[in-house]
């Protein structure tokens, strides 16, 4: 098997990722990824009673992607987790919420910074969002780069279940950044808790903590998704995914 992916990249050479100029491609965002899709035939009482994370609500028949780790524990109710997306631009899943003020948003042109903070993570989301300084996705190309220093960031990237060591930090990494900021939170952990959510460690989702603007959803989400959400904070995509 390793073999054949070596010779795959040997073939294919560094090729840098076309989006957002075209739709993500299935490499980009693999089934993995993709959030579950109840058929004609879900049963969402009992996808409600095996979701480990209470992310299916069967009154309102909806599945809150924030608490969702895409377990796969519901397929035997009858969500399906195959492609269903065509295009992939049905899986981009990011999105504002009511604190982002999108007169701000405008003013970061082609200059914005980015800092990483990890509250309680497994590193997936970590290994995600640090994949986009790599050749294939290169954030560079769109004048995003990764800062170290608070004092430096237009935005926070949040990842990881905050636990209470972390409360403090996060609350004064997030002050000491000059306005305008804004803040997203990647993966089910910083949403909501995810797995972690009722746990002893646990105390909040990172919107309980700081102001939180744009949301990704995954566990963890793929690195384009991760781009789309940076892309939607800075106002360079409409919020339907439209790209400009």
């Amino acid at each position: 098997m390793p073999k054949i992916w070596i010779l795959r990249g040997l073939k294919k050479g560094i090729l840098t990722t076309a989006y957002p100029k075209s739709q993500p491609t299935s490499e980009e965002v693999p089934t993995r990824s993709l959030p579950p899709r109840p058929t004609d035939a879900a049963d969402w009482p009992a996808g409600e009673r095996g979701c480990p994370t209470g992310a299916i609500d069967s009154g309102d028949k909806k599945v809150d992607l924030g608490r969702c780790v895409y377990c796969r524990f519901c397929s035997s109710a009858g969500f399906a987790f195959e492609d269903g997306f065509g295009s992939r631009a049905g899986a981009m899943q990011a999105s504002l919420t009511g604190n982002c003020a999108t007169g701000t948003r405008h003013i970061f042109g082609r200059s914005f910074h980015v800092m990483m903070i990890d509250v309680g993570s497994c590193n997936a989301c970590n290994l995600e969002v640090l994949n986009l300084s790599n050749p294939y996705y290169d954030l560079s190309r769109m004048g995003i780069a990764f800062t170290n220093s608070p004092k430096h960031a237009d935005a926070l990237i949040v990842v990881g279940a905050l636990n209470q060591a972390m409360v403090d930090v996060l609350r004064r990494t997030y002050e000491s950044m000059p306005e305008p900021k804004l803040v997203l939170s990647v993966g089910a952990c910083a949403i909501s808790g995810g797995i972690f959510r009722g746990a002893e460690g646990f105390v909040s989702p990172a919107g309980d903590a700081i102001p939180v603007d744009v949301v990704v959803p995954g566990c963890p989400p793929s690195p384009v998704q991760i781009l789309e959400g940076l892309l939607l904070a800075a106002g360079r995509l409409k919020e339907e995914g439209v790209r400009r």
